[in-house]
């Protein structure tokens, strides 16, 4: 799938948001698909959620689609009840595979990779996925919605790698620059909301 460096004409207006603040995030392990453990939203979470919520009620959403994950299909529940919307789900959107080093501390997935242009240019760890695979998902989903749906207000529920990834294809950048221009501090924190357009 050759996406980089294409801006499309976007006929929707879209907002993104991260999942809450959930266990894996507190004992700082990484969590994907299969789920290994119940990772429900902390408290925390689930008020932060309200509060990113909040900001979205005079946004008229009419579509919320989200990762099946538990904390973002709890996320997504939030959110739909209070903007009266029923989430719908795709396995397209769930958090990159981190492969053998599923439900294992972050510090330990991160040591197999140098740097984060790494996640790029080389392959994942065993059973896992690297940027370049969770991007093609992603914008496979974004551009299948893309063309569904005109004049709606799309919120986007998933987590850090789909959404930086999909950001920065929107800014028309190739996957590299898009982890260059989106450092650490700059990706969605948990419970955050952002427009795309």
């Amino acid at each position: 799938m050759k996406l980089d460096n294409f801006i499309m004409k976007l006929n929707n207006k879209y907002y993104i948001m991260r999942h809450g603040q959930a266990m894996s995030n507190v004992k700082d392990i990484v969590s994907c698909m299969p789920e290994k453990f119940e990772n429900l939203l902390t408290d925390v979470g689930k008020e932060a959620i309200r509060a990113s919520a909040g900001k979205l009620i005079n946004k008229k959403i009419n579509l919320i689609i989200a990762s099946p994950l538990l904390r973002t299909k709890q996320t997504s529940e939030i959110v739909g009840e209070l903007l009266g919307v029923t989430p719908e789900f795709d396995e397209r959107l769930r958090e990159i595979g981190f492969g053998i080093y599923n439900s294992e501390p972050a510090k330990e997935f991160d040591k197999y990779f140098q740097n984060r242009e790494q996640r790029v240019k080389m392959g994942a760890p065993e059973g896992g996925e690297s940027y370049t695979d969770v991007f093609e998902r992603v914008i496979s989903l974004f551009e299948e919605t893309n063309k569904k749906y005109k004049n709606k207000n799309i919120l986007i529920i998933s987590h850090q790698a789909p959404l930086f990834l999909l950001e920065g294809h929107l800014k028309g950048f190739s996957i590299l620059k898009t982890v260059q221009e989106f450092p650490r501090e700059r990706m969605l924190r948990v419970a955050e909301m952002r427009e795309l357009n």
